[in-house]
C-alpha cells in the first residue's frame, strides 16, 4: 500500500505520491519525489492527447524529445503547456 505523501510541484499542496519512480533516470526521480499521483494522471491524459493530436510516435528520438519537454512543463513549470491548433476536448457526456 503506497502511504507516500508528497508537496506536488503541478498542485502546489501536499497529496498522496507514486509508488515508484514512473520515468527512467534523473527526471523520473525527479517526477517521483515531487510529484502526485493525480498529476502524474492528468500528465498521462495531456500526453495522449499530444501524441493523437500530433500523431507522434513515442519510438521516434524527435517524439520522445518534445514529450520529454512538455512533461517538465506541465509538471514543474517553466513554460506555456502546448495545446494543438484548435484542439477542443472531448466533452463529458
Amino acid at each position: 500500500m503506497n502511504d507516500r505523501v508528497v508537496f506536488c510541484a503541478r498542485l502546489q499542496c501536499e497529496a498522496k505520491g507514486l509508488a515508484k519512480p514512473p520515468y527512467p533516470g534523473e527526471l523520473g526521480q525527479r517526477i517521483f519525489e515531487q510529484v502526485s499521483e493525480s498529476a502524474w494522471l492528468a500528465w498521462r491524459s495531456h500526453q495522449t492527447m499530444l501524441i493523437n493530436e500530433y500523431r507522434l510516435s513515442p519510438i521516434d528520438p524527435k517524439a520522445r524529445k518534445f514529450l520529454e519537454e512538455e512533461m517538465e512543463k506541465f509538471l514543474f513549470g517553466g513554460g506555456e503547456v502546448t495545446q494543438p491548433e484548435g484542439y477542443v476536448p472531448p466533452s463529458g457526456d
